[in-house]
């Protein structure tokens, strides 16, 4: 395999697949003398099945720093793991910079493709697919492979089948307030244990756990924070559904759709770099408080609808909490005013517009 893509332009580079079963691994039986003698840029994948090598590579790379030679001759790929986050952190402390390699998003594939990438997500394999079914097909072995094999290696003792009803039940409570009492008692087990499922979930960038604003309103708020499957081709997985039909007909899409595609909403590029949802116990909602650069504060409401109808709550809420701008994501592309300050947005140009922010 060959490494020549990637927004820096880096050049071809030899990759090496840290696992069982693959020749190339042999070459790693003397790991300070293979990564030694390699001077070409080498990317290491799946670092996460040889977290040993740290150390190797922080001898490797002090002695280059020291010979003038310059950065990022490395490039170490695997998903995230709190402890693999705590290993490369205390080994290659001042030597390594963490990138989250995020699933496509809407600025990357293009308004054309907005109902693929909600339908199937945005894995590259799971989007590109030939057809639906061969989508469906790669993510339903995706999720079994979390389950079956990397989560296991990692050292929880979780059954595959206990861990994929709570990760369906939460594709179901899709955006939904975090009821932890609720899923503890229909998976058999305790609060702090179902909290555990929901920490690993959130380490392995599966879920995102969206925290709650906390802010000196007079009116009380919900302490709880909203819980999201990150990928929405993973959510219509886990709920069986495996095309624009089965989806549109079902109720994870909601009135609105707001449920499924919020997620395809909730890129990183699109959520910027503190996102909290606010909530009271009233019915007033905020889906997106947004604290941006220059202590600017935007306010996002979701929906899916073509024709969306700004919901009262939102209203209400922004009357509480005063915010620099507020906009209506919603399913089309014309911008216009919807009264009040508030803007209705497609979500490509409100992506545009956090982008121009960095």
């Amino acid at each position: 395999m060959r490494y020549t893509g990637g927004p820096n332009r880096l050049a071809p580079a030899d990759t090496l697949e840290a696992h069982h079963g693959n020749g190339r691994l042999e070459r790693l039986s003397d790991a300070a003398g293979y990564l030694g003698s390699v001077r070409d840029r080498l990317v290491l994948d799946e670092i996460h099945r040889a977290p040993e090598l740290f150390q190797t590579l922080r001898e490797i790379i002090d002695e280059r720093i020291f010979a003038g030679e310059p950065a990022g001759q490395f490039l170490i790929l695997g998903f995230a793991s709190v402890e693999l986050l705590r290993q490369s952190g205390e080994s290659l402390a001042g030597r390594i910079g963490h990138l989250e390699l995020t699933p496509l998003d809407m600025q990357e594939v293009g308004p054309v493709e907005a109902m693929r990438l909600w339908v199937r997500g945005g894995f590259p394999l799971s989007f590109l697919a030939r057809d639906a079914r061969a989508s469906a097909v790669w993510r339903e072995s995706f999720v079994r492979t979390y389950l079956e094999r990397d989560i296991p290696e990692l050292g929880p003792r979780i059954p595959a089948v206990v861990l994929r009803r709570f990760w369906t039940m939460l594709a179901h409570s899709q955006g939904g307030v975090w009821n932890g009492a609720k899923l503890a008692r229909s998976l058999g087990v305790d609060g702090k244990t179902v909290a555990r499922y929901l920490d690993l979930m959130v380490d392995l960038l599966l879920v995102r756990r969206l925290p709650p604003l906390h802010t000196n309103v007079r009116k009380r708020l919900v302490k709880s924070p909203k819980v999201y499957v990150r990928d929405s081709g993973i959510v219509h997985a886990l709920l069986r559904i495996s095309d624009e039909d089965e989806l549109l007909g079902h109720a994870v899409a909601g009135p609105v759709g707001r449920a499924s595609w919020s997620t395809t909403c909730l890129r990183r590029r699109a959520i910027g770099p503190r996102p909290a949802s606010t909530e009271r116990l009233t019915g007033a909602e905020i889906d997106l408080v947004l604290d941006l650069p220059g202590n600017r504060r935007w306010a996002v409401e979701i929906e899916r609808s073509t024709a969306p109808r700004l919901p009262k709550g939102f209203r209400v809420a922004l009357q509480d909490m005063p915010v620099d701008r507020a906009f209506l994501v919603y399913g089309g592309d014309e911008r216009y005013p919807k009264g009040d300050g508030v803007e209705a947005i497609g979500l490509r140009e409100l992506m545009e517009e956090l982008a121009a922010l960095d």
